[in-house]
């Protein structure tokens, strides 16, 4: 296997990953103090991680150009297949939907700057989805190419901005505790969803093929990545201002002006945008394309230039429109984003595993990668699951506070 690919997928999975939501973090875990927010995040690292190998184990039996769609219709049948697609699509068609309505509203922005010309967001959408599309549709391996020079730039970024905040770092804030112990349950959805990557492991393993060990690097080290930068992310960033001071701010604006004015430096802002645009545009590469992937698998559509081309409109037409007529629709939407990546992520992996494991055992035919742990950690995992869950519907009938 090409490492030059190995690296580039890594790198598919980490840009996915370290979205524009990343940036929320703080916020989500303002009342938690550094060490119980890091120790929930290696937590929900390893919860993801752990649940990507399980979808290895299901691919390895399965066409590499299979998605999530054909091995749960293969796996859990008819009712299966509907429970996943349906989850597929709103999680999805939402993200692609918010994606564009940031990064369109962002780029009218950055265009009416440079040009000194009005240009409205519709129109910012509208470009930013045509470049989006555009890489997509020519596949996986164009999705790489980019991908890299957006992570790199992405990196350098990150790098300025960390550089910028951390000498600033007060030791006294990092050892605070958590303010009280229900902000745990509320800051969970909005941390798991930051470890959100697994609609792109079809489109992965495909790109790969069936090559366990390497996929297995793939999904540990592509995880990993999001997990050391969100780390020193919340270090800089809880390391500079209490508890106070950080739940006081309830919007990601007032939180980046916080900083700026605290430490008297306007680049903080500027290198904070930088990186929030760079984010955006990886994460919605990666979720468009399993998004592409998925609907192409669903929908029978060729690999030829006329299946493509339809693919891509049936994958990009919906959330443009959302996200250019209806935006608040699809901005509430995201609310439940959570849950349907519960589903994905969790609970169709562990009930995939479950049947073709129960299917081998039936044959005395097991053979091929088995992750470890057994019955018990694929029922701990769901456990997790169903409290995550339970917390986002508590967050929208207002039981517990929603962050972030």
């Amino acid at each position: 296997m090409s490492l030059n690919k190995t690296f580039g997928s890594m790198l598919i999975i980490a840009g996915t990953t370290i979205g524009a939501g990343m940036l929320a973090l703080p916020l989500a875990s303002a009342g938690l103090g550094f060490t119980t927010a890091t120790i929930i995040m290696i937590g929900i690292w390893a919860l993801m991680t752990y649940t990507a190998l399980l979808m290895l184990e299901v691919h390895q039996h399965a066409d590499p150009s299979s998605t999530l769609n054909s091995l749960a219709h293969q796996l859990l049948g008819r009712k299966g297949q509907t429970i996943a697609t349906l989850a597929m699509f709103f999680l999805f068609y939402a993200l692609c939907a918010a994606y564009i309505a940031g990064g369109g509203s962002q780029l009218s922005e950055k265009i009416s700057t440079w040009t000194g010309t009005t240009i409205a967001p519709q129109i910012g959408a509208v470009i930013f989805t045509i470049a989006i599309a555009s890489v997509v549709s020519i596949g996986t391996h164009s999705v790489d190419m980019v991908n890299r020079i957006l992570f790199t730039a992405k990196v350098v970024a990150l790098a300025v901005m960390l550089g910028l905040l951390l000498p600033h770092v007060q030791g006294q804030h990092l050892v605070e505790m958590p303010i009280e112990k229900g902000l745990i349950l509320s800051a969970l959805p909005v941390i798991f969803t930051s470890f959100g990557f697994h609609g792109s492991i079809p489109s992965i393993v495909r790109y790969i093929g069936i090559d366990i060990k390497a996929l297995k690097k793939i999904m540990i080290f592509g995880s990993a990545l999001p997990l050391v930068v969100y780390i020193l992310w919340q270090l800089a960033s809880q390391g500079i201002m209490g508890q106070p001071q950080l739940m006081a701010n309830s919007t990601l604006g007032s939180f980046i002006s916080s900083l700026s004015q605290l430490l008297h430096n306007p680049m903080i802002g500027q290198s904070v945008s930088i990186f929030a645009d760079l984010a955006l545009a990886t994460s919605f590469l990666g979720v468009s394309l399993g998004l592409f992937d998925f609907l192409a698998d669903t929908l029978n559509r060729g690999n030829h230039f006329a299946g493509r081309g339809q693919t891509a409109l049936i994958t990009f037409l919906p959330p443009l429109a959302f996200a250019v007529f209806y935006p608040q629709g699809f901005i509430m939407a995201l609310g439940y984003a959570a849950i349907s990546l519960v589903i994905l992520a969790i609970f169709l992996p562990v009930a995939m595993v479950r049947a073709q494991r129960k299917a081998q055992h039936a044959t005395n035919h097991q053979s091929g990668y088995v992750v470890k742990g057994g019955s018990l950690s694929l029922g701990l995992v769901t456990i997790v699951g169903i409290i995550i869950i339970t917390a986002q519907l508590l967050q929208m009938v207002g039981i517990i506070p929603a962050v972030g």
